[in-house]
């Protein structure tokens, strides 16, 4: 007789397996709702495209942002929420339309920006993981997640389900036939990943107390994520930047073993994020590179997908498996970070 699988040490860790089969279920499940999205997009054509986000799920949406800016030239901006939640105003939108990505749909200030997106003439589009939600009822189409529960404080598998949807739709969109085959390989792509290859980072990082995490393009939303997951799980400072931006001043700190972890995609930031990686370890920084290798650099390995967005998504996946080891590793328990819960409602 098989054996059992060998059991999760944490609900983080059993919720990151199930990110293959969740992106399976939305691919299928919400194709319908996916597709209509695209449709609305492409008869409105809209000027412009806001986000409505918090945490993880804003970094779905900064994703959407990189993505759309690149394959379509369409601006992509973030609202903030709280201009309609606490001042009441609402935003010019008419001809444009607003894309509100929520786990549970509930927070208070998402709802209201949304609904003031709405009255301001913008086409709404909700991705949402709770159908039943008032984020969902705010939306002319809602966009199910269909990751199920996720019990975890940290958000896995609906940010990598958030992140799916929201590509999707620019593909539908933009009736772009190869990002679309590369969202519908990448379930299988993942459950064919080893489950392990970060390991040998594991030490430097459970002592590290501070740290940067770089990315450009389409890599920079994975590394703002993980930056927020290193502070929520591991209780570890860290801050994500461009590999740009860094250069204006946060570089000075790279020196004498500062932990970098970068992420890179196969695109045309590459070569200029692999030079600032090469000179960053020459300071002294201790430099790892998520799908890429420099000199002075440790390579962390990553499933190659065939497109550099879904190139981020498998990276971020793989850190995941990282930084759920990494928070057992100092101590901590992943599924139960400090003064935090899993549905945040502001106002």
């Amino acid at each position: 007789m098989p054996s059992d699988p060998p059991r999760a040490a944490s609900l983080m860790q059993a919720e990151i397996a199930e990110i293959p089969d969740a992106i399976e279920r939305l691919l299928i499940g919400s194709a319908g709702a996916i597709a209509d999205a695209g449709a609305l997009l492409r008869r409105l054509s809209p000027p412009v495209v806001a986000t409505v986000a918090r945490g993880s799920s804003d970094h779905a949406a900064s994703l959407f942002k990189i993505a759309c800016e690149i394959l379509s030239g369409v601006p992509v901006t973030s609202l903030g929420p709280s201009t309609a939640s606490i001042y009441g105003t609402v935003p010019r939108l008419a001809g444009a339309a607003a894309l509100a990505v929520s786990q549970s749909g509930r927070s208070p200030d998402l709802v209201t920006a949304l609904q003031a997106a709405r009255q301001g003439g913008a086409a709404t589009i909700a991705i949402v993981n709770a159908e039943g939600s008032p984020l969902a009822e705010a939306a002319d189409i809602t966009i199910p997640l269909r990751a199920g529960p996720e019990r975890s404080v940290a958000a896995t598998k609906t940010f990598v389900g958030s992140a799916v949807a929201a590509l999707g739709v620019l593909a539908a969109w933009r009736e772009d036939a190869a990002l679309q085959e590369a969202l519908h390989r990448l379930p299988a792509i993942l459950r064919a990943a080893p489950p392990a290859g970060w390991s040998g980072a594991l030490v430097e990082f459970a002592s590290a107390s501070s740290l940067y995490v770089l990315g450009r393009g389409p890599g920079l939303a994975m590394a703002m994520e993980a930056a927020l997951k290193f502070k929520e799980t591991s209780i570890l400072h860290a801050e994500a930047f461009s590999s740009a931006e860094v250069q204006h001043g946060p570089m000075s700190l790279v020196q004498a073993g500062f932990p970098v972890l970068a992420f890179l995609q196969g695109d045309a930031a590459r070569p200029g994020m692999l030079a600032t990686m090469t000179q960053l370890a020459a300071q002294g920084g201790r430099v790892f590179l998520a799908g890429g290798e420099a000199p002075g650099a440790v390579t962390l390995p990553v499933p190659v997908t065939g497109h550099p967005l879904t190139d981020c998504i498998a990276a971020i996946a793989a850190f995941y498996r990282f930084v759920e080891a990494l928070s057992r590793a100092r101590g901590l328990d992943p599924d139960n970070p400090p003064h935090l819960r899993k549905v945040t409602e502001t106002l």
